[in-house]
């Protein structure tokens, strides 16, 4: 049963928790000078643990009170994607339960679940379980259910502010269902605390993160066919050295100089503070920003910069490298304008770019640099590897949202089916009837794992045509369905298509194909495909002819 709607399950039935709470009792935690800037001389995880075990034991107490054999636990989620910053964020969370609360893997209160390694997980779901704290991914998501879950913490991560209703629905069971809600309201909630300054909630980020479908080919059709797939050019997804000489060059462009103000510094950070929601379904979309100020601790700071490095790299993947080279880049930016050297200004040069008078003029030239680079790199030539030999996949995994359809020609058994094309739906209900065809494929669109014929003139790019249909006379068909065919729109692929089939006919192939639609826009009338070139496309074949 899935845990992201209230009206999935019923909130009145006392299933689920009324809603949820996030940071709630900062304020307190803010004022009254229980923030110090020592405590957050190794960074503001030390003050979301503290906040969560605070509310833990309230909720030990409450639960006590009702008279209820219950353990409460907190669940700390760490980012999906293995970095340097990520085990260091792990070894400090591990550091604060052992040092100030004694909860460690050793005296059983401290559970780990991440790939590769269980710790202390075998019994965590017992409501009266002896583990307090469990550090997890997001991966654990799907099927997983622990009803004493009430606390979850979310660090500044890397990569997003987002979360998921999924990743809340972890917290939002009720532990005794039967029973329903409790006498004392704070049982009644979960709550969510966090370090970032501003987070956004998605119906359901993760999915297809977990691929829990297999399908596998029946038989071996030993095709052979010759196919193409894009060589990956690294500097497409991550930043060459060349980014350095680019920006600069933008920053005098766009006068980046004249428009920092060296005096402008941001040395606080912005926390989320007692934000409530009772229907978790009205969150999806929801920005939630900081609303509170609490000084900035050297280690709070470099993540910050790094955080905001990296929320501005896109398109590019925000891995180590091109963080680093972009980080590098604005240091260098200080030192010959400002002569500012990293080594002896460095928290005076984060303070000032991540200033609210600073941080739109770096972003600003970070999107000119970006655009500059992408030009520069798509300036070099497009190449495609050629598979000599390619054949059907043995399996193909799918993920959480595909669904299984009995189609007793399809070549990979179970077929699932992923998106909702009409067309596609169609042409398949079509290949299952026709008594022609003895398989068929539906192909996908990556890498060398799928097929793909190379169009376009000059560059070359691969074109994954959407199906192969083998016919019981030998031939084989390669088909790309189309709800309604414009030259404008499929003329190179047509085209590539084209002199594909042709040169490997030469060779002793038995290919034909093309563009396949059809004559009803409901889907009821011919399927036609032309298998000439655009030039020509004019008189169709028909496929209820073959």
């Amino acid at each position: 049963m899935r845990l992201n709607s209230v009206q999935e399950i019923g909130c009145d039935t006392g299933m689920i928790k009324k809603g949820i709470i996030l940071n709630d009792d900062f304020i307190n935690f803010i004022q009254n000078g229980k923030i110090q800037t020592e405590k957050l001389s190794n960074g503001s995880e030390e003050l979301v643990i503290d906040a969560a075990m605070e509310k833990r034991q309230k909720l030990v107490e409450k639960f006590q009170d009702e008279g209820v054999n219950i353990n409460p636990l907190i669940l700390i989620q760490l980012p999906d994607r293995r970095i340097s910053s990520d085990e260091h964020t792990r070894e400090s969370v591990e550091r604060i339960l052992k040092d100030k609360y004694k909860i460690s893997t050793d005296n059983n209160r401290l559970a780990i679940w991440l790939s590769g390694e269980h710790i202390n997980k075998e019994d965590v779901e017992r409501l009266d379980s002896e583990v307090e704290v469990l550090i997890f991914k997001q991966a654990i998501a799907l099927g997983w259910d622990c009803p004493r879950a009430q606390i979850l913490v979310l660090f500044r991560q890397w990569h997003s502010r987002i979360f998921s209703i999924q990743t809340v629905g972890r917290i939002m069971r009720m532990p005794e269902p039967d029973r329903g809600h409790y006498k004392s309201e704070i049982l009644n909630y979960g709550y969510v605390y966090t370090n970032l300054d501003n987070i956004e909630i998605e119906e359901d980020i993760a999915k297809n993160y977990i691929t829990i479908y297999e399908s596998k080919r029946r038989f071996d059709p030993e095709l052979n066919l010759l196919s193409f797939y894009p060589k990956r050019h690294r500097e497409k997804t991550r930043l060459s050295p060349l980014f350095i000489e680019i920006f600069l060059e933008q920053a005098k462009n766009y006068g980046l100089k004249k428009y920092v103000n060296i005096e402008a510094k941001k040395d606080y950070l912005k926390i989320i503070s007692d934000y409530k929601a009772e229907d978790i379904d009205k969150l999806a979309g929801e920005k939630i920003d900081g609303d509170e100020a609490i000084k900035a601790g050297d280690t709070d700071l470099q993540k910050s910069f790094d955080f905001f490095v990296r929320d501005n790299l896109t398109p590019f993947y925000p891995e180590n490298r091109s963080v680093d080279r972009v980080k590098k880049t604005i240091y260098i930016f200080f030192e010959q304008e400002f002569q500012m050297p990293y080594e002896n200004f460095w928290k005076d040069i984060l303070q000032i770019v991540l200033s609210d008078k600073n941080k739109q003029h770096f972003i600003n030239v970070l999107d000119k640099a970006k655009e500059k680079y992408n030009a520069e790199v798509e300036k070099r030539e497009s190449e495609l590897v050629a598979v000599e030999n390619w054949n059907i996949p043995e399996k193909i995994k799918y993920g959480e949202n595909a669904i299984k359809e009995d189609r007793k020609k399809s070549i990979m058994q179970p077929f699932y089916k992923e998106g909702k094309w009409k067309s596609e739906e169609a042409f398949i209900d079509f290949l299952e009837k026709a008594e022609t065809v003895d398989w068929w494929f539906k192909n996908g669109e990556r890498d060398a794992k799928f097929f793909a014929v190379p169009y376009g003139n000059g560059e070359q790019k691969p074109f994954y045509v959407d199906f192969i249909v083998k016919l019981k006379d030998g031939r084989i068909g390669l088909f790309d369905t189309k709800g309604e065919l414009t030259k404008q729109v499929a003329g190179p692929k047509i085209d590539g298509l084209y002199r594909y089939i042709q040169k490997e006919n030469e060779k002793g192939k038995k290919l034909f194909g093309g563009i396949v639609t059809n004559t009803d826009q409901n889907y009821r009338g011919r399927w036609v495909y032309f298998d000439k070139t655009s030039k020509d496309c004019i008189a169709p074949n028909f496929l209820d002819t073959i």
